[in-house]
């Protein structure tokens, strides 16, 4: 059940960081803050497919 996804930055839309999920526990799209290195500040990243 779990699948791996990619986060992207919403200001620059980079792909920064790729994790897990369980599809059944979370159907919707993840969006967390993480620090952007090519943004150098924290932002709100969200996944992609």
């Amino acid at each position: 059940m779990r699948e791996i996804i990619d986060l992207a930055c919403t200001t620059c839309k980079r792909r920064n960081y790729s994790t897990s999920k369980n599809k059944k526990n979370d159907p919707d799209r993840l969006e967390r803050n993480k620090f952007c290195k090519f943004c150098r500040k924290h932002t709100s990243h969200k996944e992609v497919k």
